[in-house]
């Protein structure tokens, strides 16, 4: 039986997720000021992660009989010195990410709570992904530096980026 303070750390991670989609949000805004089109979409297509992420949540949440508690979301950054510093804060936001969802599966393990455990092991498996990605295009961004060349490929690359919910 999942205990209160499980369920109100549950609630916490999916207004985080809900404030992750926001700060995606912005980070698109700002791509998209500079005329990065391709970039923009990437944060676009991470926002509706973030999304789908809260909504696992929330579904779970019902699904166990709990009540969802939303609150209001915190201002995001809005404005970066350049796209490799918006992926820097990107990356280090997924990090924050990880640890939440570490802290939340410690609390299942605590109380053997083992639906939540189950539950939390795609979370933990996706943050693997997040992470690894981040790292790779922060990597990539280094490497190209100044060839105009590599950057425009880069934007166009992820102007084709799209997002499918996985099947349950």
């Amino acid at each position: 039986m999942m205990n209160d303070t499980l369920h109100d750390a549950l609630n916490e991670q999916l207004n985080f997720e809900l404030h992750s989609a926001h700060v995606y949000l912005a980070m698109a805004g700002y791509c998209s000021a500079e005329s990065l089109d391709g970039f923009a979409n990437f944060f676009v297509i991470q926002a509706e992660e973030e999304r789908f992420h809260a909504s696992k949540i929330y579904k779970y949440l019902n699904d166990r009989g709990k009540k969802v508690k939303l609150k209001g979301i915190p201002d995001p950054q809005n404005d970066y010195g350049s796209i490799l510093e918006v992926f820097e804060h990107a990356y280090e936001h997924e990090q924050e990410v990880t640890r939440r969802i570490y802290h939340l599966s410690d609390l299942a393990l605590n109380d053997r709570e083992h639906a939540t455990i189950q539950f939390l092991k795609w979370f933990i498996d996706e943050q693997v992904e997040e992470e690894a990605l981040f790292d790779s295009i922060i990597s990539k961004l280094k490497r190209i530096a100044d060839d105009s060349n590599a950057f425009f490929m880069m934007d166009a690359e992820f102007a084709k980026r799209s997002f499918t919910p996985a099947a349950e």
